[in-house]
């Protein structure tokens, strides 16, 4: 499986459960290698980004905005809001790990801008 950050784009989160519907190791080095400056968790469960802004409007704008993603995919992430940076975290609770569902949301919401 190859994925790019185009098929990501094009993509739409389904509901996924089961760990048969999680990503092997493969697809997730493939996923992270298709979206610069997303890591995973600690754990390894998880996917996470920081965003900083220059102020505490464009952080609660890009807040905003990433909820608009998770309310139309029906995907939600974690958030850590600070006054110039938000943290957004991904995993996908009912396969207990990383589903393709995080990287199509990752990819959303990297394509957001705030200005």
């Amino acid at each position: 499986m190859t994925i790019s950050i185009e098929s990501l784009r094009a993509a739409h989160c389904v509901p996924r459960k089961g760990k048969e519907a999680g990503l092997n190791a493969a697809g997730i080095n493939d996923a992270l290698a298709a979206l610069p400056g997303w890591e995973r968790t600690a754990d390894g469960k998880g996917l996470r980004k920081e965003f900083r802004f220059p102020d505490y409007f464009r952080t609660m704008a890009f807040v905003n905005a990433v909820a608009s993603v998770a309310h139309r995919e029906d995907h939600h992430p974690d958030l850590e809001v600070h006054y110039d940076r938000c943290v957004v975290h991904y995993s996908t609770h009912d396969v207990g790990g990383l589903s393709l569902n995080d990287f199509i949301c990752a990819a959303r919401v990297d394509d957001l801008r705030v200005e």
